[in-house]
């Protein structure tokens, strides 16, 4: 262990030297309040950031055990503590120092939504931050006296006023750790009712813009239930709370165009996560096996039976288990619904307009022009019901063009001017006195499907020369080995650091599970297990900060996308 003043003094000894002289840094510095630790120092400017710990131990950072005596408080906690972090980087760090990366200072911290991640790790006996750093440079030159001032200045000013409750406004602090407590409450208690999803009255929904996911402030109506539709539920901190219950089985959203229909289903699709005090979306909750459902032209599909949906196609091709390196719309979406109920979704959302028509509807005269025994597809209105009855399998619809579902569905929502109405009744009728005349071509059940277990030679993380290349480009592509992985459809997919650690998820199912395990199922739920249990850490052979635990339903999303993936 070197003290504080020896970094002082290797700086001032690298300086003006040449950019290797950096490793020289690399080790454990005593600060007194905390320990810093230099894991990986860059290779050059340009290259990614330096990999910066610092640990404070529990005694002394003053955090009570209430604050983190359960997974959910625990999880709230550092993700508050993370985004102070945040925040006095952007007060204290004076920024850009030289070129490339230099002067940065960053932390992987969430935006609206409080996931579990790795850029702070509390236990009993301490607080650990990971987060980066680029050393200054001017060209390949180590500028000393700049790092003198980020490591001696800047860092300890950071960690002083982050990671220490005597610096932090205890009642915000505790505002954070309850509100995610309440959620994960509200989100439990929504079984025990027999409903799917919540929307607290006041809540906001609309969002400011597509790349901006903070409430928007003008002009803005706020959530109230229709009377047929509210609940009231007790939680622990927040106390009595009134809101829509969203019921099992199928329910329509319905109304006119920029009424606020798809506005209500991205609010709801996003209820998975608990949410920021303040978001407008804080009491909205959804039970955590939804999955969002579209179309995707174009996907990869591995032997998925989507003979519920799709059969007697042309050249007898095998819908039973179905493959093709080209999906279309219809194929796609069938394959995304059974490719969920695969991994336990009880909740499916959808959107007509992400919908593949021909998969969503079949009217009479095209009953009539093109017989059943011509169509392949079986539509999702035959389904449905079906799909609720055999599995327990609900499912939530936007639908603004086809009154035909109204036949079968449970509860219709119409948004009007942003306020949504419960007008089940009035559909019913309506359906009584608009007689129609279509063929049920779904049968008297939904169907079979099997569980899949994908061969060890799909996941080779080789690329070129190097042994394992894994990577996230964005939010919404992964590459894994030689393979692009898209993941654009997959809606709820929310941080980039979800991202990076979904590669490497896959890598550790493939590696510990994929020959013990009879299914993809069951071998992702060992993977994301140990990774609760144990922590981010046992994915990779050295620390990073920037990891976001994802949802098992998107990691199977990430494979089932995998364009070499072959299964048994």
């Amino acid at each position: 262990m070197h003290f504080r003043e020896d970094l002082r003094k290797i700086f001032m000894r690298i300086d003006r030297k040449g950019y290797k002289a950096y490793k020289d840094i690399e080790g454990a510095y005593d600060y007194v309040h905390f320990t810093l630790f230099i894991d990986h120092v860059q290779g050059d400017p340009f290259a990614s950031p330096s990999r910066i710990r610092v640990e404070v131990k529990m005694a002394k950072a003053g955090f009570p055990s209430d604050m983190w005596d359960s997974r959910l408080k625990k999880i709230a906690l550092e993700d508050c503590l993370a985004r102070q972090f945040s925040f006095v980087i952007r007060k204290a760090c004076k920024g850009k120092r030289g070129i490339g990366k230099s002067g940065l200072i960053d932390i992987d911290s969430n935006r609206q939504e409080v996931l579990e991640r790795n850029s702070v790790n509390i236990d009993d006996q301490k607080i650990e931050v990971r987060f980066v750093v680029g050393l200054p440079a001017a060209g390949r030159t180590v500028l000393g006296i700049e790092a003198i001032a980020m490591f001696l200045q800047e860092i300890p000013q950071i960690v002083e006023q982050s990671l220490f409750l005597r610096n932090l406004k205890t009642h915000e602090l505790r505002t954070h750790i309850k509100t995610a407590e309440d959620q994960g409450v509200l989100r439990r208690w929504l079984e025990g009712k027999g409903l799917v999803a919540f929307v607290a009255n006041g809540s906001i929904l609309p969002r400011r813009s597509g790349v901006d996911d903070r409430p928007l402030q003008m002009s803005v109506v706020p959530f109230k239930s229709p009377y047929e539709l509210e609940v009231e539920v007790e939680l622990p901190n927040r106390g009595i709370l009134k809101g829509m219950g969203i019921p099992q089985g199928v329910t329509l959203i319905v109304g006119g165009g920029f009424h606020g229909k798809s506005t209500l289903l991205n609010a709801i699709e996003l209820g998975v996560y608990n949410h920021i005090s303040g978001d407008g979306r804080e009491y909205i909750a959804t039970r955590e096996d939804a999955v969002k459902i579209r179309a995707e032209d174009g996907r990869n599909i591995e032997k998925v039976t989507i003979s519920p949906f799709i059969s007697n196609l042309p050249l007898k091709r095998d819908t039973f288990q179905f493959s093709t390196e080209n999906a279309s719309g219809s194929t796609s979406q069938a394959a995304n619904i059974v490719e969920a109920i695969e991994m336990g979704a009880k909740f499916l959302l959808i959107d007509e307009d992400t919908s593949a028509t021909n998969f969503m509807i079949r009217d009479e005269r095209m009953q009539e022009l093109v017989a059943k025994e011509k169509e392949p597809i079986t539509p999702f209105i035959d389904k449905v019901q079906k799909l609720y009855k055999d599995y327990g399998v609900s499912t939530l619809l936007v639908m603004g063009g086809s009154g035909d579902y109204f036949d079968v569905a449970d509860t219709v929502i119409m948004m009007d001017a942003y306020r949504p109405c419960c007008v089940t009744e009035r559909a019913k009728e309506i359906a009584s006195r608009h007689e129609v005349k279509r063929i049920d071509e779904g049968g008297s059940s939904f169907g079979e499907f099997s569980q899949r277990k994908p061969r060890t030679s799909s996941f080779d993380a080789q690329r070129g020369r190097r042994e394992v290349k894994i990577d996230a480009k964005g939010l919404k592509r992964i590459f894994y080995g030689e393979d692009s992985i898209d993941l654009s459809c997959l809606e709820q997919l929310v941080d980039i650091g979800q991202t990076r650690c979904m590669g490497f998820l896959i890598y550790y199912y493939a590696k510990h599970y994929l020959d013990k395990t009879k299914n993809l199922k069951e071998g992702l739920e060992k993977a994301m297990r140990d990774v609760e249990e144990e922590g981010f850490d046992i994915l990779l052979p050295y620390k990073v900060g920037n990891l976001a635990l994802p949802r098992i339903y998107e990691v199977s999303g990430a494979i089932n996308r995998m364009r070499c993936l072959k299964v048994e």
